[in-house]
């Protein structure tokens, strides 16, 4: 799901571009001043950019962005002008338009230059994840612990590359619905829960994964053992201080 960024002063207006871009499949957020593009364009993967702003001049705001990154972007006037058009594109802009396409005219267009962008950066290469001792690699889509192979279902595997991939903070539940199943918020997301499940058990512990109630999952503290406890020549991780009580409480807290 590629996620776009609508740049527009008029409230009504960036309101009904976020929605129909949402019915097309995109994620989609809006800003209204040139300042805060220039701020979180680089949450996005295409800005959709109007050229009247109430603080910034649209075209400088193209040539802040292009020079700044390669992010695709499409300019749009309210007049039907070509001059801003072409100053626009020479600015950077991978397409202006004047605002009187349709919804379906402007998700066509959004693809055509996410499709021209993806040509010219090429695919970016998936990098393996080690969190000692569990090594995750997208190239041969496998999992090992204390290189131990361990077999995943494809969406096991999405699953715990996300998590690992982003092992420091929380991940929601409604995001892993979206990367890992492509699904809205609200169909089956106790999927979810089934394949933690079952990730936890063939990780031989319910540490690996964490639970964050009302929120969703994070990468667990047996993420961060770099290796089997001083004389523990099973090569498990070492149990956290507080004996079978910190277990305890620790395997409460996860489930």
């Amino acid at each position: 799901m590629r996620t776009v960024l609508v740049v527009e002063r008029e409230i009504s207006s960036a309101e009904s571009m976020v929605r129909d871009l949402r019915r097309q499949g995109f994620v989609a957020r809006s800003v209204g001043t040139g300042a805060q593009a220039l701020r979180t364009y680089r949450e996005a993967d295409l800005v959709l950019l109007s050229l009247e702003l109430p603080d910034v001049d649209g075209i400088e705001v193209c040539r802040s962005l292009r020079t700044e990154s390669d992010v695709p972007l499409i300019a749009f006037t309210r007049r039907d002008d070509e001059l801003e058009r072409v100053l626009a594109l020479k600015a950077g802009a991978d397409d202006c338009v004047a605002q009187t396409w349709g919804f379906r005219e402007m998700g066509a267009r959004i693809d055509a230059v996410l499709r021209r962008s993806s040509r010219r950066s090429g695919p970016a290469a998936p990098e393996a994840i080690s969190l000692l001792p569990l090594h995750i690699d997208p190239r041969t889509r496998e999992v090992r612990l204390r290189d131990r192979l361990i077999e995943v279902t494809s969406k096991e595997f999405e699953l715990l590359y996300i998590l690992a991939a982003n092992s420091e903070t929380v991940v929601s539940r409604k995001e892993l619905m979206a990367k890992v199943w492509g699904s809205d918020w609200g169909q089956a997301s106790r999927t979810i829960d089934t394949h933690v499940s079952t990730l936890r058990a063939k990780l031989g512990s319910s540490r690996w994964i964490i639970t964050v109630r009302g929120i969703g999952y994070r990468m667990g503290h047996a993420a961060r053992s770099r290796g089997p406890a001083p004389g523990d020549p099973s090569g498990a991780p070492a149990a956290p201080h507080g004996g079978a009580a910190e277990d305890q409480r620790v395997a409460n807290s996860v489930w």
